[in-house]
């Protein structure tokens, strides 16, 4: 997961950040129960979160927290078993 920021920069969202959604499931959606931050800019996803509905939240929530501001993108990048 990286976040692309207005000045054209881009960068790992911190570790500290996933953990914060991951520990507030503010969204009532039981398929976010099965996230695990792993490292900045990882996270480990089940196969019922659906990625779009993800990020969507994830930005809610970072921006909800003043980590994002509106300029700011979310991007995910998904990665098949290891």
């Amino acid at each position: 997961m990286e976040i692309a920021a207005s000045n054209g920069e881009s960068r790992a969202v911190p570790v500290k950040w996933l953990d914060s959604f991951a520990m507030r499931n503010f969204t009532n959606d039981a398929a976010f129960d099965d996230t695990l931050p792993l490292g900045d800019g990882l996270m480990e996803a089940g196969n019922r979160v659906v990625v779009e509905a993800l990020r969507e939240a994830m930005e809610d929530w970072f921006r909800r927290k003043g980590w994002l501001v509106t300029e700011d993108k979310l991007f995910i990048a998904i990665s098949e078993g290891l």
